[in-house]
């Protein structure tokens, strides 16, 4: 099991939907201060990378059909976990459930998180994502993203994938480990 704490985590893409231009993705977790953790994603091949247009710092819902970036948290030992997908375009969206994919609602956040996209022509592209510590639950925790390239292809990363279609919510996704906050 990877955690945070090792400077790079290294997301595989699924066998099934390989990438065409994209060859590596790392992403790392840090906490940037007591009260906010800082998410990156650090794609290499990224030239083809589709962008989604510019939203705004707002909800929305379905941002997993083109490229996005995910984190999902373990509340405890499970089976309830949190799902954070973010976007390129600023949209955001934070999800509840109580088990594996059932109950689902949407989760509170006590500030939107600070969402920034920078490259993607020069071959590398990077996505961090400055998101209050409060809202993500330590424990075990799975980070991931969908990437669409120009033309349509799509390929599915994560830590690890289970056997079958990509699916960052199966426990086995859950591959890495986020230390409760050290408060002072």
């Amino acid at each position: 099991m990877q955690t945070p704490e090792s400077p790079k985590l290294k997301l595989f893409s699924h066998p099934a939907f390989p990438p065409l231009a994209v060859k590596r993705i790392v992403a790392s977790v840090t906490a940037r201060s007591v009260d906010w953790l800082q998410l990156r994603w650090r794609i290499e091949g990224a030239d083809e990378v589709r962008i989604p247009p510019f939203a705004g710092k707002r909800r929305t819902d379905g941002l997993w059909r083109t490229t996005c970036f995910e984190l999902f948290a373990m509340v405890s030992e499970g089976p309830d976990y949190a799902e954070f997908n973010f976007s390129p375009s600023e949209a955001f969206a934070a999800y509840d459930f109580d088990s594996y994919r059932e109950g689902m609602r949407e989760r509170a956040l006590p500030r939107a998180p600070i969402l920034s996209w920078r490259g993607g022509r020069s071959g590398l592209a990077i996505m961090d994502v400055a998101i209050p510590r409060e809202a993500v639950p330590s424990g075990e925790i799975g980070l991931s993203a969908v990437i669409e390239e120009e033309g349509g292809t799509k390929s599915y990363w994560a830590l690890t994938h289970p056997p079958g279609d990509p699916d960052f919510h199966h426990p086995t996704c859950f591959a890495a480990t986020l230390a409760a906050p050290n408060r002072p």
